[in-house]
This record gives C-alpha cells, structure tokens and sequence, in this order.
C-alpha cells in the first residue's frame, strides 16, 4: 500500500533547483539580476572551469543587512511583489528561489554590507545546510561565490558540458543582460583572464549604446541595419534590425528583451518571421536588438521558472504593433544593401594572380599571348553607332547621351548603366562608386512587388473546390480556434466550416493555392492558431506561390539587355519597395565606393 508523504525541505529545495539552476549559465543568470535590482553600476563574474568548480558575483549595490540576509536564502522569501501582486513587477527576480535552489545543490557563500553598517555580514550554505550569519569586513555590496555546483546532486553533474561549452553560455546571458543595462559596467574572467568587459554608457540606447552594440552584436550591425522607435498608447518599442541582405544561418543574434528581462519569446520571434518573409529564405535569419517596453500589468512573467519566457495580455496588440514597425523600417531602407557585400566582394578581388611561367609551360601552344577577349556590348554599339563590338580595352565615351540627363542620373541611387557582363550583370556607374546588378535578382524582386500589388487592388480571387475536402482527426482546441477565425480566413480566400468535433470541411481556396497541398495548409493553420494566434501559415503560402511566379516571370540570366532595357531596371529598383533584395533574400547589388576600389590597386 503507497504512503502518502511529505518531502523534507532538502530535497523540495533540490526539486526546485532542477527547474532553476540548469547549468552554472542559470546560476550567472539568476545572481546577476539580483546584483541588477540591488542597483549596482559595477557586476564582475569570475568562474574557473566554465562555473563548474568555481563562480562568483561581486557588486556594488545596495547590499543586505543581518536579518535580510538571513531570509534571503529560505525558500519563497523576496523582496521584490509589492503588495503580493504578481502582475506588478517591475524586477528581474522576484520568485524568491534562486538562492535556496543554488544553495541545495552547492557551497554556497554570501558575503554582504550595507552603507548605513560599519561591517559586513557572511553566510554559508552547504547542501541545504544553512549556518548563522558571521560578522566580516568588505566593502559596500554584495559578493556571491558558488563553489562545487552539483555536488550534492552528482547525477545532474554528469549532464554539465565541457567548461568551454559552459563559458559560451555565460558569455551570451552577460551580453544580453548588458545590452538591456547599458548604464552598468560588466566584467567577466574564467581563470583570471579578461573573457569580456562592457564600459558603463548612457542610458539612450541610439546615441550611447553603439560601443556596446558593436562589442556584442558586431562592428557592422548599426550601419546595416535601421533603426525602431515606435509607440503606441503605453506601449514602446525601439532597437535595430539588420537589412535583409545582412543575415545569419541561424537566429542567436536575436536579442530580445520586455521590460529590460532579455527573453525567448514564441509571440515576439513569430512577428519577426512575418515581418521578414517577403525578404529572407526560410533557413536565413535577421539580426535583431529589440525591446519592449509596456506596463507590468499588460505582461505575465511568471509563466516559466527561469522566467525567460512571458505571455502577453493583448498579444494580438503586440504582433500588429512589431509586425508593422519592422515593416515600415524596412520599406524606408528599401533600396539599401549591406555593406558587408561589398567587403566580401573586395576580399574576393584581393586573392593572389597566378604567376606566369616565362619557360613557356603555361604559354599557349600558339607561342604568342592571344588577343583579350571582347565585352559582348550591344548597347553601347547602338548608342555609339559601333559596327563591331567593342575590344575588352576600348573605354567607351558616351558622348551621344544628353549631358543634362546623363548628369542627373549619374547621382541617382543606382546610377548609370555602363556595361553588361556575361549578359548576367549590369555594371552601373554612380559618382562615388560602382554598382554591380544581377539582373534576374532584380527583375524578380520588381514581378513580385507587382504581382502583389495587383493582389491587394484586386483581392484574393477564391475557387470553388468541386468536392469539398474534409480535413479530419483534428484536435478539437484546433478545430474551435479556426473556425472561431473563419471569417478571417475567409478574406484571405479560405472558406471552412465545422463538420464535427474533430473535422474541418473546406469549400473555397484561394486560386493562387490550387495546388496546395489542402489538408497540410489546414493542418499548418491550425498549429500557428494554437501557437501565436495568427495566420501567417496562409499568408506565407501565397507569398511563396507568387514569388514562384516572379521567379519564372522575370528576366534570366543570360539575356542580352539594351542599354534602355538596363537603366530602365535601375530606375524601376530605385522606386520598387524592398528592391535591395530577391524573394529569395539574396542581394540584387553591390556597391563598391570608389576610395575601396583605389585601395585595391594601392593608390590608398
């Protein structure tokens, strides 16, 4: 027969760590947002083998007395829900079981003053096993050392990774605790060597935090990216996002943060996702420094024990709000591209010649250099009224252009068409640079603007399915969200009706999804409705279907182009939206500025 018992309060606080306390990363966490709340303008982290061994945090906050001291290691006990009030936190930690929960599993010492004690006061925890708070001397603050993390619990010690595994963990929580608290200075050493150190800056993050951005998000972020500052009612949202063209394999450059707690949010990196899928391929992701800020009582930061993740009141408010801001920024830098383009483009250009052998074994057999090859330059014979095309070494002067318009659109954006090179690329000329064009890239962006638009001023035109299609064995909470959202789906072309607890009955589809695979769509819609509430999912099919469309519909590669026909696509790409990019999120130029082009031939 099961007897029924109570767990002592070693093994309860033991529990609890296995929620907290991962790794020493959830320990650096957890400590240095309490140093955050103490008011600290100086945190330092010292580890030895990645945490594992060794770890401490040492501030110069406020600091606890004796009695505060004292209670800050038993479980539950904060100082940080006003009037029991868990929607009204505006702290880090708040739950009250970090300690307690570092202390169960750890050595744990705390060694803390206060500026109105002439002494400071210490105190250990072993395994659970609190002592009395001893008197020492220490300056103003607080120091925390957590020696031998696991060893009361040796099986989740076996689960730890190797200290340098464990050094790239803390590294990322440091940074993006500093990044949310620029006014704080931070430091970190892992065996008495400098891993990082963060100077305190102001608090305007456009005008004083670019040192830090530079240090932890990259040297190039700021000027390939554009900036976000936008707000509604009590809600303010302001960071950067990277330009389409500036993008990484994967999504750990995205910094979020609510309410300066850096989080991993579904809701937040959903709206991202649907700001840039006109722009990126799916396995390409922004980079992103965002935050947001709202009042305590529209946000619920107690949904997970590391409280990394939050739930929102009016979540819906916040996708349309990130959503539209992302959008709008990067339609105003819709003709721009990323910089790093051109460095790779120049490093390209940098690669060592192959040498010519005078002995005669890479000489052609013929004895003799053969002539250069010839630029296949149709436009410029028509324009020159040549008869021949033109040597590889013929510089053309276009002097039949009028000189009035060739003036002004020699400063426009884009430039000038010059050239085109393996009937593939436009080569543009601008005053201060040269621009490179892949026609097919930008034909296509331009199809796809179009096609979209015609979409918008037509609406979605809808099919009539001759057999309906029944989409069953649904779960029931996703059957109830769409058809609670029907009448939203049916403006989106998508006309569905209930057909049982568990089914979906499908009469009308979007014509531009006719192929789709129907049962999947449903299947996909309902996953996003469960997840973010939202129906990206349908929005993102036809997006695909008509980038498929521009895809086929735009000029190829290896088309020959008059010269009307280029500056006719330079002129369109400096009024289309988003025309930097292909649907595909590849660059459709590059622009190498004229100083970088002397460099390469060293007259810089």
């Amino acid at each position: 027969m099961t007897t029924v018992r109570l767990l002592d309060a070693t093994l309860i606080s033991q529990i609890a760590a296995g929620e907290v306390v991962e790794r020493p990363a959830s320990v650096v966490k957890e400590l240095v947002e309490n140093a955050i709340d103490a008011g600290a303008t100086r945190i330092e982290v010292a580890l030895r083998e990645g945490g594992k061994t060794f770890l401490s945090i040492t501030d110069n906050g406020h600091g606890m007395g004796r009695e505060d001291l004292t209670l800050a290691v038993e479980r539950h006990a904060t100082s940080k829900i006003p009037d029991s009030d868990l929607f009204n936190i505006r702290s880090l930690g708040f739950r009250g079981e970090a300690l307690p929960s570092i202390g169960s599993v750890s050595r744990l010492s705390i060694t803390s003053r206060t500026k109105e004690e002439d002494m400071a006061w210490c105190l250990t925890v072993e395994g659970g096993r609190k002592q009395d708070p001893v008197p020492v001397s220490s300056v103003l603050g607080t120091t925390i050392e957590v020696r031998d993390l696991f060893y009361a619990t040796p099986v989740r010690l076996k689960f730890l990774k190797t200290s340098a595994t464990e050094l790239v963990h803390i590294t990322d929580i440091l940074n993006r605790l500093a990044l949310a608290h620029t006014h704080i200075q931070f430091i970190l050493r892992d065996d008495d060597k400098v891993i990082l150190s963060h100077p305190s800056c102001g608090t305007d993050f456009f005008q004083d935090a670019s040192q830090r951005l530079n240090a932890i998000v990259g040297q190039d972020f700021i000027i390939n990216a554009c900036p976000i500052l936008v707000e509604r009612e009590n809600y303010h949202l302001h960071g950067y996002i990277s330009l389409p063209t500036h993008n990484r394999s994967n999504a750990t450059s995205q910094y979020l943060f609510v309410n300066g707690r850096p989080v991993k949010d579904k809701l937040l990196s959903a709206s991202i996702r649907v700001a840039y899928q006109d722009f990126l391929a799916s396995n390409r992701h922004p980079i992103v420094t965002l935050f947001l800020t709202i009042p305590p009582e529209e946000v619920d930061i107690n949904v997970h024990p590391a409280k990394s993740e939050v739930r929102f009141r009016d979540s819906s408010f916040v996708r349309g709000m990130t959503i539209s801001a992302l959008k709008n920024a990067l339609g105003q830098a819709s003709v721009r591209t990323s910089t790093t383009l051109a460095d790779t483009a120049i490093a390209a250009f940098k690669q060592p010649l192959p040498q010519l052998s005078l002995s005669g074994k890479n000489i052609p057999s013929s004895s003799k250099f053969q002539k250069p090859s010839r630029l296949n330059l149709p436009s410029f014979q028509n324009q020159l009224g040549l008869s021949e095309p033109m040597a590889a070494s013929y510089i053309p002067q276009p002097s039949v252009i009028d000189e009035e318009m060739e003036h002004a659109v020699h400063d426009s954006p884009l430039g000038i068409a010059r050239a085109q090179v393996h009937d593939t690329y436009i080569i543009a000329e601008k005053s201060d640079s040269l621009v490179i064009v892949d026609q097919h890239a930008a034909h296509e962006r331009l199809v796809y603007e179009r096609l979209k638009g015609e979409m918008d001023e037509h609406g979605i035109k809808r099919q009539v399915l001759l057999l309906p299609e029944v989409v069953d064995h649904l779960p029931k909470d996703a059957t109830h969200n769409l058809l609670k959202r029907a009448d939203e789906l049916k403006e989106l072309g998508l006309i569905i009706e209930g057909f049982g607890e568990s089914s979906i009955l499908v009469r009308e589809i979007p014509a531009l999804l006719s192929k789709t695979d129907i049962r999947q769509l449903i299947q996909d819609l309902a996953d996003d409705l469960k997840d973010i509430d939202h129906t990206s999912r349908l929005k993102e099919s036809l997006n695909e279907i008509l980038s498929s469309m521009a895809c086929h519909g735009s000029i190829r590669a290896g088309r020959h182009l008059s010269s009307a026909e280029m500056n006719a696509l330079l002129r369109q790409m400096e009024t289309t939206p988003h025309s930097s990019q292909c649907n595909h999120g590849r660059p459709t130029y590059i622009e190498l500025k004229r100083a970088d082009i002397e460099k390469l031939f060293g007259r810089r």
